[in-house]
């Protein structure tokens, strides 16, 4: 269990390992459902009881999870039947998002839009990966811990030679 929770994925070759990359995608949409699902029944539609509760959670996580795991299905899945590695297979991962979130919605009338939306996000998240760049690259911080305050986190040091001050006199 604690390999697939570590898993992230692009750890193996696209097409290699399509349930640990299901499970790896779908790990980051749960979250994201569970943030926004608990954004919704505090702030907005207020359910009365667990099982109101429970169902908009289910609202949320269940298209979520499954838009997820059908971009890694279907992306994988295109790239064993092809045999190539290109930005088709992400577009066409993409459009099956797309058609499940048109479904979640119930609106037929954004079912081209939402498809080519996330079709095209699903390129340019491949385009990134292909030329080593990042939507959100990590931000270096100061400190770690409480205990790190103990540290000197100056970029210079102070050296004596070029002190040119003295005490003063009280």
């Amino acid at each position: 269990m604690s390999q697939l929770l570590k898993y992230e994925y692009y750890d193996t070759p696209e097409g290699q390992d399509i349930f640990m990359k299901t499970f790896a995608i779908s790990k980051y949409a749960a979250l994201a459902g569970t943030a926004l699902a608990s954004m919704d029944v505090l702030m907005y539609s207020h359910p009365k009881g667990f099982a109101a509760t429970a169902g908009r959670f289910a609202w949320f996580l269940g298209p979520m999870v499954g838009m997820a795991a059908g971009f890694a299905v279907t992306a994988n899945t295109v790239q064993n039947i092809r045999g190539k590695n290109d930005k088709l297979n992400y577009f066409l991962g993409g459009v099956v998002s797309g058609s499940i979130f048109t479904a979640w919605m119930r609106a037929g009338v954004i079912a081209v839009p939402a498809a080519v939306i996330l079709g095209a996000a699903a390129v340019v998240k491949k385009t990134s990966i292909e030329e080593g760049w990042s939507f959100f690259p990590s931000v270096p911080h100061a400190t770690q811990s409480a205990r790190s305050v103990k540290y000197d986190w100056t970029m210079v040091k102070d050296i004596d030679e070029l002190k040119n001050f003295t005490a003063g006199s009280n």
